[in-house]
């Protein structure tokens, strides 16, 4: 059964780009941007909502990092992201969510 997105946004959580490097390697690491809700594009990609997941990318605000941007990470491996699993991808943000 699809968990919802309420579901998913109480997974989201912490992790240093030194444990996400592994999922980068085997090609399941996606970066979510910023503006987007983590768990709400998560909830997508679980639907497999291929429409909106392909307009996402196309508009580069759904995909695997860049190399310049992992390049700024490897220089601080402590730096912290959200995240969120969906199986078999790990979906990343820059941004904290703010806990209440």
């Amino acid at each position: 059964m699809l968990p919802s997105k309420e579901e998913l946004a109480l997974t989201i959580d912490e992790a240093e780009w030194d444990a996400l490097r592994a999922h980068l390697h085997r090609g399941g690491l996606i970066l979510v941007d910023d503006s987007l809700d983590l768990a709400d594009t998560a909830h997508r990609v679980a639907a497999d909502d291929v429409e909106a997941i392909q307009h996402l990318m196309e508009n580069g605000m759904l995909g695997k990092p860049s190399d310049s941007k992992i390049r700024t990470w490897e220089e601080d491996k402590h730096k912290k992201f959200a995240m969120l699993i969906v199986s078999p991808y790990v979906l990343f943000q820059e941004k904290m969510p703010t806990f209440h």
